[in-house]
């Protein structure tokens, strides 16, 4: 049995990491709809499969007297509204690591609460819905963490080391990928490999997902990087699952991945 604590959680807003000034992170939200044609004394039967609404409360946190300094790290253009990649990473009982539990969807940022103190501004950012700009083939938020955030170097070459099991089984329904490049010094792609067989680095050499589950080349040397990579709903993925890296130009890149698998399992 594992348990999780705020303080291993990690949070992720457009490849900026809010982990470090975040004193709450509000509710996360899955939940399904039910049969309207029933009377409210009926016992509960059945759920609208597909049919749910994801929700993210707001996140409170302590940022210093630069107000929208974390949203112009962000990249964006306002600093009170917009469509946000919002990652949360919950380690269980010790900092993140690769299979642990993530929550993620682009969601409407609806506004940006501020209030000043002495040497810092308390925050509180609101989500509405999720985005219109999120795929809509898949509504399920949970997923597993593939590459906990950290600096990685041209030097040590791509990832050999073996996958996670988060289903035990093949999956025949797609799922999305996630990415978040907080920095680098160059190009690189950012990928999910799946395999079968005994999950050793080999297994992964013939991988289905190499050209699907991938963020194209990207660079985070002026500005950070992210997304929600939606694959085919009828694809196949293996049982087991890790992130890879396909250097360009960098020769050093900061960066998280994840991957929410639609597990139908077959």
């Amino acid at each position: 049995m594992t348990r999780t604590h705020l303080k291993h959680y990690r949070a992720y807003l457009d490849a900026v990491d809010i982990s470090g000034y975040v004193r709450t992170i509000g509710a996360l939200g899955w939940i399904f709809d039910a049969e309207p044609d029933a009377a409210i004394t009926d016992e509960v039967k059945n759920i609208l499969i597909g049919k749910c609404d994801i929700t993210a409360e707001p996140y409170s946190a302590f940022l210093d007297n630069d107000a929208a300094g974390l949203f112009v790290l962000a990249g964006s253009a306002t600093a009170d509204h917009g469509e946000r990649d919002y990652m949360v990473v919950m380690g269980a009982n010790a900092a993140p690591v690769a299979g642990d539990n993530i929550f993620a969807q682009k969601f409407e940022q609806t506004s940006y609460q501020m209030e000043q103190g002495t040497g810092f501004v308390a925050v509180t950012v609101p989500f509405g819905g999720v985005s219109s700009q999120a795929s809509m083939s898949y509504r399920k938020p949970w997923g597993k963490l593939l590459a906990a955030k950290q600096t990685r170097l041209v030097a040590a070459g791509v990832n050999t080391g073996v996958g996670i099991d988060d289903i035990g089984a093949t999956s025949a329904l797609g799922g999305v990928f996630i990415y978040h490049l907080f920095s680098s010094d160059g190009t690189l792609t950012l990928k999910a490999e799946d395999a079968n067989g005994t999950n050793i680095d080999g297994d992964f050499a013939d991988s289905t997902l190499d050209n699907t589950a991938t963020s194209g080349s990207i660079d985070a040397t002026t500005a950070p990087k992210h997304g929600m990579v939606a694959l085919s709903t009828t694809l196949a993925i293996r049982r087991y699952l890790r992130w890879q890296i396909a250097w360009g130009t960098a020769t050093t890149a900061t960066f998280a991945v994840a991957f929410i698998r639609n597990n139908s399992i077959i």
